[in-house]
């Protein structure tokens, strides 16, 4: 088992506490790894670079000479651009991702998450790339692998920006259209959107293009149970995309509401997997390691 301190430091409630995203990522990968000798990923590497013997033809510039003066032998360290696999970060900055009912919203949470898997990524010399976007995209980072392009991602995350609506499908496919080399697509969303097919197909244009894709399903706990239901006073319900309210008591729509919720999630989870991508619910409070499990499962079957 993971001790107590590195488990603490998988808590989202911990962690929004923490105020710098590189700090946040740092934190929650090291949890991880403490982890990773008790599961079934040990001997897993996590080490940022490599060396290897220096061979005829190599720039002698790239030599180590530290590690010659201990060896007496020539090693290269290996370029971070020596990657094992591309991968793509997509996240939903929509105004529906703002909802939070405790101390993260659903966009605070995605962001933890995008810079733990970068952070982690980066680890393991995999080039990350990263997109924003709502009705359009708004920001595109191609993958690379270097502690500077790391840098930028955090920096991205940190500095959002949001808009009302959510229209994802052509977002999706402009970023689809740019991605040169085959990797591993990985949407964090809400996934409110109108025409959820058009969602879909647009996954499926990554799919056709020869990359893996998962989902993360970013939803609130009281998305989830609707717990509101506890409340007998009157309540105002107000779309954060579309700011059309209704005033009524919850249980009045409790049932309706959790049934609706629940067929939401079964469609997506039905047509994604119908096109063999990977789907994942997950709750604002769930500790990060679930995610970066789901990602090293995949990676490892990739590789």
């Amino acid at each position: 088992m993971q001790s107590q301190e590195a488990r603490r430091f998988l808590n989202p409630t911990t962690l929004a506490r923490i105020g710098s995203l590189e700090l946040v990522a740092k934190a929650v990968v090291e949890g991880f790894i403490s982890g990773l000798h008790k599961s079934p990923y040990h001997g897993f590497s996590v080490e940022f670079a490599q060396y290897r013997q220096y061979m005829p033809g190599d720039d002698t510039k790239h030599i180590d000479w530290k590690v010659y003066g201990r060896t007496d032998r020539y090693y290269i360290k290996q370029f971070e651009e020596e990657t094992n696999l591309n991968c793509y970060l997509l996240l939903d900055s929509s105004a529906s991702m703002t909802y939070g009912s405790g101390e993260l919203t659903k966009l605070e949470y995605a962001s933890f998450l995008i810079a733990s898997m970068a952070y982690f990524m980066a680890k393991q010399r995999d080039a990350v790339g990263l997109a924003y976007f709502d009705e359009k995209l708004h920001e595109y980072l191609p993958a690379r692998s270097s502690p500077a392009h790391l840098y930028s991602i955090l920096l991205t995350l940190e500095r959002l920006t949001t808009s009302k609506i959510t229209r994802m499908a052509e977002p999706l496919h402009q970023i689809a259209e740019r991605l040169n080399k085959r990797g591993l697509v990985i949407l964090i969303s809400d996934l409110y959107e109108d025409e959820p097919e058009t969602v879909v197909n647009a996954l499926e244009h990554f799919r056709y293009d020869g990359h893996e894709v998962i989902v993360f399903h970013i939803l609130d706990h009281l998305e989830l149970e609707f717990e509101f239901e506890r409340m007998t006073r009157m309540i105002r319900f107000v779309d954060s995309e579309t700011d059309e309210e209704i005033i009524t008591t919850p249980q009045t729509i409790h049932d309706s509401y959790v049934t609706h919720h629940l067929d939401f999630i079964n469609h997506y989870k039905l047509e994604l997997s119908r096109s063999d991508i990977d789907y994942n619910t997950i709750d604002t409070s769930t500790p990060l390691d679930y995610a970066l499990s789901s990602y090293l499962a995949k990676r490892e079957g990739l590789m």
